[in-house]
């Protein structure tokens, strides 16, 4: 079974539960523009646990969340039609876990395990 080099999950603190169905695109840095590598959407947990390849090569990348679609199923008003996380892979680094604790107005996010 392959391992992808990144992982997400999403929380949706203002309901206390995961994420479901939430696209969620990985691209790459490259020079001034953003390559498109993958894409996937969060299961019944609001995770996504193979989303893009077993090894990036260093560098920058984003995470795209498309938050506005979500919140429009349950018919919630939200600031954020979108996240975008853009973080930095070192080499030698095996894995990134990139969660997003998302709400209405708000959301954070922190390098996870």
């Amino acid at each position: 079974m392959s391992v992808s080099h990144v992982t997400t999950h999403i929380l949706d603190t203002s309901s206390g539960k995961p994420a479901d169905h939430v696209a969620v695109e990985l691209f790459a840095a490259d020079g001034t523009a953003w390559t498109h590598l993958a894409a996937g959407v969060t299961n019944a947990a609001g995770r996504i646990p193979d989303l893009g390849p077993e090894v990036l090569a260093p560098g920058n990348y984003q995470l795209r969340f498309g938050t506005g679609a979500y919140f429009a199923r349950t018919s919630t008003e939200t600031f954020f039609p979108e996240v975008v996380l853009t973080f930095t892979v070192a080499a030698g680094e095996d894995h990134y876990h990139v969660p997003l604790l998302l709400s209405p107005f708000s959301y954070s996010t922190y390098r996870g395990n």
